[in-house]
């Protein structure tokens, strides 16, 4: 295979890195690749939930079954053992990048945490515009570790109301449309930053949003805020296997100067791909790791199908928001298909094909069943899977919600437009 050689962006790579010629870099090419770096290969069979976050990257949590699926899919790891994992601290759900919430191995607790401290400080921000000033706030804050500390179980958010009375101001009318009705959430938000409480899921489970707080003490971690930028970058040009400016930002929160700054310091290198182009969307270069760069001209895409059921906000899907890069050329002009080739995020759950989205599927708990529809119809390998993931569903989880809000009832919708487009096209 032709290359051409391109130098990295980091003082201390003294050697060029040998890059595959941009054509061959085509979209399927990369599809594989990627699937690959997800471990969704199989290739992460018998791994550890923690060794299984650190390689494909924290799985994104918003009351919703995807951390479930993430560690099915990838390790065959089933409910009981994930929730044993978390009881046991080794992997926990935190705030992280840009302040939202995902499932990661305790390795990540401290710095991965860090990473969250501005949405926490952006959330006090927004009180104090209502006149609430940072002594009030800090106030409280002793005042929940001290009546966590003398609780004999976790508190929920109500509990500590109750406990800390007047403590925690009510924001009123105007409190409410900014979304902080009371000091209460703040106050939480930046204890949990600090690795001073954490959250513990009601029931044991992450897929029900109901949780609790108990006092945690986690140690600072070890890098500043530059440190643990740089390692956020390395950690996502790892998971992704090379993501664009773009994408980076989208996924860190970080400004330019924060992303060139940590592109530099992991020496990343700038790969031009077949679909680079300054008119198309997602056509940006490729930012990537020296070594991987090495790893994906040897790159050998699998010939045998590799079936995967996957929630919408799997990794595969979140860490660049590319659902249409993933979609077959001729598969987003299908007429049901247009809309969603243009949409960051997918409304229902892809079934793939190494890295191809062939269908979509919702769960119908009253039927306990899966609801798939496949653009060109099933294959054996495509049946066997939906029926595993359908058993494991049943078996484990009962339902597959998507979100905290998500119902059967809400989701109803979704279900009969898939069954409608099977029957539509003869394929389901």
């Amino acid at each position: 295979m032709s290359t051409q050689p391109v130098t990295t962006h980091a003082p201390s790579v003294k050697e060029p890195v040998d890059i595959p010629e941009p054509q061959s870099l085509t979209r399927e090419r990369l599809r594989a690749w990627a699937w690959h770096r997800q471990g969704l290969d199989g290739s992460l069979a018998g791994s550890t939930a923690e060794q299984v976050l650190a390689r494909a990257g924290w799985a994104r949590s918003v009351g919703g079954a995807n951390p479930y699926l993430t560690l099915f899919a990838r390790a065959g790891i089933r409910r009981e053992q994930v929730d044993a994992d978390v009881l046991a601290h080794r992997i926990l759900e935190l705030p992280a990048a840009r302040g939202c919430t995902y499932v990661l191995g305790r390795d990540d607790f401290a710095w991965a945490l860090q990473l969250g401290r501005d949405a926490a400080e952006s959330a006090f921000k927004v009180v104090g515009r209502l006149g609430v000033d940072r002594g009030e706030v800090t106030l409280l804050e002793e005042q929940v570790l001290h009546t966590l500390a003398e609780a004999d179980r976790p508190l929920d958010p109500r509990q500590l109301k109750d406990e800390l009375g007047d403590s925690v101001r009510n924001l009123g009318e105007e409190g409410k449309k900014k979304g902080a009705t009371t000091t209460l959430p703040t106050a939480l938000g930046l204890l949990q930053s600090d690795g001073r409480i954490r959250r513990v899921p009601a029931n044991g489970r992450l897929d029900q949003q109901h949780y609790a707080y108990e006092p945690w003490g986690l140690p600072a971690s070890n890098f500043d805020d530059d440190a643990a930028r740089t390692e956020l970058i390395r950690r996502y040009l790892g998971w992704t296997g090379g993501a664009t400016f773009k994408q980076s930002q989208w996924f860190t929160a970080f400004t330019v100067a924060q992303t060139k700054a940590a592109l530099a310091a992991v020496g990343a290198v700038e790969v031009p791909t077949a679909q680079t182009s300054q008119d198309a969307a997602g056509g940006d270069a490729l930012w990537m790791l020296p070594d991987d760069v090495g790893l994906l001209a040897a790159f050998d895409e699998p010939a045998d199908e590799q079936i995967q059921l996957l929630a919408g906000t799997d990794s595969l899907f979140l860490l660049r928001r590319n659902a249409a890069d993933l979609l077959a050329d001729e598969d987003q002009h299908k007429p049901a298909l247009e809309s969603l080739a243009l949409q960051a995020d997918l409304p229902d759950h892809p079934i793939l094909d190494r890295g191809r989205i062939i269908g979509l599927w919702q769960y119908e708990p009253a039927k306990e069943r899966i609801v798939p529809w496949l653009f060109h119809g099933p294959t054996a390998a495509v049946t066997q899977r939906i029926a595993e993931v359908e058993a494991w569903i049943r078996e484990d989880l009962g339902d597959f919600r998507a979100f905290s809000l998500d119902s059967p009832a809400t989701r109803q919708k979704r279900i009969d437009a898939l069954a409608a487009s099977a029957e539509a096209s003869g394929a389901g």
